[in-house]
């Protein structure tokens, strides 16, 4: 395990300002771009650790975010052994389940990494008074991208490169993913450095590394979003199957 420096755990959406240290200037979209294009053609199928290192040889550490749900640490971990103290986004949508917090506090614990902590616009209680309670189930999409993409979209704008645990064995909607991809939705570069790993590998990991998991994982949950919204899998079963189990949606929008 990494030998963890003292983690805080910054919380930032508009109703609570952060006071952020001014950032160099981020190169430019074309820049970028560029980079992107050239990282996607150098790396082909590279290693998750070799993709890593490529990111911390072509931008600061504090230019590079990791977005992490808690499921798992594991991509949190593969990136802070090369990018210590790298920001780690989590999306604080007032409907994890507690378990979800709970690992979100041990990930701070044990991992040379600063946990933000990405706030909505509006809290749970004043989206009830604007929209009616929960909306989740009337409109899921709505309630996802008021909580999760607009935050995600807002956070992003701070950086040059944000790295998903996206994995192409997930869903159909996701079997194409790349390792290295230009965001044009969000400006900046995409990177999945496990995208080709089973979630068998992505336990392996967690076990050889002594990361921290989600407990829920071994409770039938082994895709973990808002509590609401996610129901236990049976055995064999797709493993994204529990998420928005009642209604035609498979994605929350972040990865569309």
């Amino acid at each position: 395990m990494t030998s963890a420096s003292p983690t805080r755990i910054v919380r930032t959406g508009p109703a609570v300002p952060v006071t952020v240290p001014l950032r160099p200037a981020k190169r430019t979209a074309a820049e970028l771009q560029a980079l992107a294009a050239r990282g996607s053609a150098l790396l082909g199928e590279a290693s998750a650790e070799q993709v890593v290192a490529w990111v911390a040889e072509n931008f600061r550490p504090d230019a590079a975010a990791v977005a992490c749900s808690m499921a798992d640490a594991v991509l949190p971990h593969l990136v802070a052994e090369q990018l210590p103290g790298v920001d780690v986004l989590f999306l604080d949508t007032g409907y994890h389940f507690a378990e979800t917090y709970e690992t979100r506090d041990a990930v701070a614990a044990s991992l040379d990494a600063t946990i933000v902590d990405v706030l909505p616009a509006l809290t749970v209680p004043e989206q009830d008074a604007e929209y009616g309670a929960e909306l989740f189930g009337r409109d899921a999409n709505a309630c996802c991208a008021m909580r999760k993409v607009e935050p995600l979209q807002r956070s992003l704008k701070n950086y040059e490169l944000w790295f998903t645990g996206v994995r192409r064995d997930e869903a159909p909607t996701r079997a194409n993913t790349p390792l290295v991809v230009w965001d044009d939705r969000n400006g900046l570069v995409k990177v999945n450095p496990v995208a080709a790993w089973s979630y068998d590998e992505i336990l392996a990991y967690a076990a050889a590394n002594e990361v921290v998991l989600n407990p829920l994982l071994d409770q039938g949950y082994p895709s973990i979003g808002c509590a609401p919204c996610t129901k236990r899998v049976a055995a064999g079963d797709d493993p994204r199957s529990g998420r928005w189990a009642t209604l035609e949606k498979t994605e929350c929008g972040l990865h569309l």
